[in-house]
């Protein structure tokens, strides 16, 4: 069973190999917040193993030192980040799955750089992210 998304004009897809996505978070980092341009970004974290580029060519963006994050080169959609603090896995843009509605929320990560005027949502908030 796969899982399949893409950016926002279909030059670049993805496939994940896995049945489910059973960790989907809300990162409030600074970093997310500048680079998506929302108050937060939700991401699910796949094995690295299980992950695949299937069409085109993404843009890697070296955002903080053992960090990557890849985009669509014609309409910019941030679809996933690499870290060498989890190096078996990848992070993609939950917005960017084909169903996202499928995959809900367990926790929210980098709380303690939540904007004032996020709401909780009564999920799991941890100040960093616990890998």
């Amino acid at each position: 069973m796969s899982i399949e998304g893409g950016c926002h004009c279909g030059a670049v897809r993805y496939r994940v190999e896995l049945p489910t996505l059973d960790d989907v978070a809300n990162c409030h980092c600074t970093d997310c917040r500048a680079l998506s341009g929302a108050p937060f970004t939700t991401w699910a974290s796949v094995p690295l193993a299980a992950f695949a580029w299937t069409r085109g060519t993404p843009r890697a963006y070296p955002s903080n030192p053992g960090c990557r994050r890849w985009s669509c080169p014609v309409c910019g959609a941030q679809l996933a980040l690499y870290t060498d603090l989890a190096p078996q896995t990848l992070d993609i843009a939950v917005g960017t799955l084909d169903r996202p509605e499928l995959y809900p929320l367990t926790r929210n990560v980098w709380v303690r750089s939540r904007l004032p005027w996020v709401q909780g949502d009564g999920l799991a908030d941890e100040e960093e992210e616990v890998l």
